[in-house]
């Protein structure tokens, strides 16, 4: 056949499915701008898997013939395992997922492929695909938090009393464990999990049936194929189920903020490797060298995956900003929604694996951490706290107290726990040796047994309740 024959051939095709209202195929700009096939060709198997829902039920409803309806599924299953093995050619003219599956379809059973879109629409379809889609994501998505979180708290179990500085304003602040330091991204991650589990939860209904924008006069089921599909329910209102992409937008709202865990966990791990720290380091597998500098190991799993973290959080705003200003219902401006949901959801799925992996891989030097504890004055407020407990000084008489002490320890070059008696009592005449109890760092963190609290006892009981609470893999 030649070129000239086979664009006509496309042409007519396109015109079949379009309908009689055009009489010529689009200009070689409005293809190009119109098509979606490039983005939306990863739909095919949730296509496939709704359109066969929808032919059985058009089956059961008396709809189609069993006939027809038999020789569409079989035809579906036939078309899916051709996309898969790459056998059907991607065409802008055919401009979608949805398209290409019912022209390769009639390539396949010829006339009968015309009855599978009686009684729904592009819009319900494309909605129905999304949704499936967007489950399935979560589902490996949940499997990928499982898998970090789990790796968390293996680490936290076996530094349950490993002690480093804890900061605030990145200046050393008090002592604290490295697990107890780990089980706080637990509790974060915990959290974005339970959004995730919402978001699954509010997406789960059905658009399909809605057809375009206003329902079908054809006596459809539309609770049948919301089951066949897994769906709690079909949605109930058909102008909301088509135009609909809050479910895309929650999920994500939702990533990024995974997203921005990721990244303060990833920016943490970049620290500890740093020079100033070298609290852990990681191997090979998560680092790469310099092409000038023989020396380096540059954290560059962490940095890439707080470098994703800005096109997630845009993916958000984009999507938000496209949807604002659309009136009912489906208009072609939600065509732009599947990028950054694909985008988002392979990149957190990459962060997820990269994050857990770096959790693993990592070596705590505990020894390091310990030293980084001499300076700063870290049990200044163990200090402060024993005045008010001991002598009965009110907290902020003791703060000032406490002060004065550290201004004389820096002055002499020591840290609290050597500060001479003498000088103690220069500024609290009260205070006796007993204070030298509370002043050494592993006695500050066992001291902190409140709930919550950095205690290697708490980071234990803490660490088995978050795998608990974990149970059983997905």
């Amino acid at each position: 056949m030649s070129d000239a024959i086979e664009n006509r051939a496309d042409e007519n095709r396109v015109n079949d499915l379009w309908g009689g209202r055009f009489a010529a195929g689009p200009a070689a700009i409005m293809a190009e701008i119109n098509a979606s096939i490039g983005v939306d060709k990863r739909l095919v198997a949730e296509d496939v898997e709704g359109s066969k829902a929808h032919c059985r039920m058009l089956i059961a409803q008396g709809i189609i013939s069993q006939e027809d309806g038999a020789a569409i599924l079989a035809g579906l299953d036939r078309v899916l395992a051709a996309f898969r093995r790459g056998e059907i050619a991607l065409k802008s003219e055919l401009e979608d997922i949805h398209m290409h599956v019912e022209a390769a379809l009639q390539e396949r059973i010829g006339e009968a492929a015309g009855r599978l879109h009686t009684a729904r629409s592009r819009n319900d379809q494309v909605a129905t695909d999304l949704r499936l889609f967007l489950r399935r994501a979560l589902d490996r998505l949940d499997r990928a938090l499982v898998e970090l979180l789990s790796a968390l708290i293996a680490r936290a179990e076996e530094e349950a009393a490993t002690v480093l500085p804890g900061h605030t304003h990145l200046q050393a602040a008090q002592p604290v464990t490295f697990g107890h330091h780990l089980l706080a991204y637990v509790e974060m991650l915990e959290r974005d999990r339970g959004r995730l589990a919402d978001c699954r939860a509010r997406m789960n209904e059905s658009p399909l049936g809605a057809a375009a924008l206003a329902g079908t006069s054809f006596p459809i089921d539309r609770e049948m194929t919301a089951r066949a599909l897994g769906f709690v329910r079909p949605m109930r209102n058909s102008m909301d189920a088509v135009s609909a992409r809050d479910c895309v937008l929650e999920f994500l709202a939702a990533g990024g903020i995974l997203a921005t865990h990721l990244s303060r966990l990833a920016e943490e791990i970049v620290i500890w490797m740093s020079e100033g720290f070298r609290f852990v380091s990681l191997s090979d597998a998560f680092t790469t060298g310099s092409s000038i500098m023989p020396q380096k190991r540059n954290p560059d799993a962490a940095e890439l995956v707080r470098g994703k973290t800005g096109r997630i959080l845009g993916a958000f705003t984009g999507l938000a900003i496209t949807l604002k200003g659309l009136p009912m219902t489906y208009a072609k401006d939600m065509q732009e929604d599947k990028e950054p949901l694909f985008d988002t959801v392979d990149n957190l799925a990459l962060m997820l694996a990269a994050s857990a992996g770096m959790v693993r891989d990592m070596t705590v030097d505990r020894a390091r951490m310990r030293a980084a504890c001499a300076g700063g004055f870290l049990t200044a407020t163990d200090l402060a706290d024993w005045l008010v407990r001991v002598l009965g000084l009110p907290f902020r008489r003791a703060h000032r107290a406490t002060g004065s002490l550290v201004q004389r320890a820096e002055a002499l070059g020591c840290d609290l726990a050597e500060l001479p008696l003498a000088e103690m009592q220069a500024v609290e005449p009260r205070i006796d040796r007993g204070v030298y109890d509370v002043l050494p760092i592993e006695r500050s963190v066992a001291s902190r047994t409140s709930l919550g609290g950095t205690a290697p006892e708490r980071v234990r009981a803490a660490a088995a309740a978050a795998r608990a609470r974990l149970g059983p893999a997905p």
